[in-house]
């Protein structure tokens, strides 16, 4: 199983990016698909989830500005991330629980003021 992730860059507050995560070795839509993030310093956390034939979830400060989805066409798990800020930046990481946990190699996003 591999989960390779990509879409971020640099932004300035306000703006968008949309995050994308491809997932090959298994069908995406049968376990827990997930994005984390991990700020220099600071504890990875978990940013927003699809538990499998569930609604999202979302951390409390990303709620109404990001949006996980899935595209099971293209085994893929979306993270669209509006109205960014300066507190956004960190490495996002992609993640899948089925049975065992996966994780995509990360990638940044930095949100300038």
């Amino acid at each position: 199983v591999q989960l390779q992730a990509s879409g971020g860059g640099l932004v300035q507050a306000g703006g968008s990016l949309r995050l994308s995560c491809a997932v090959s070795g298994i069908f995406s839509a049968i376990g827990t698909v997930g994005w984390y993030r991990q700020a220099p310093g600071k504890q990875r956390e978990l940013v927003a989830r699809i538990i499998s034939e569930g609604r999202p979830n979302y951390e409390e400060s990303v709620k109404g500005r990001f949006t996980i989805s899935r595209d099971n066409a293209k085994n893929t798990v979306l993270l669209q991330m509006n109205s960014l800020k300066p507190e956004d930046t960190a490495v996002y990481y992609c993640n899948l629980q089925y049975f065992s946990t996966y994780w995509g190699q990360g990638t940044q996003v930095t949100v300038s003021s």
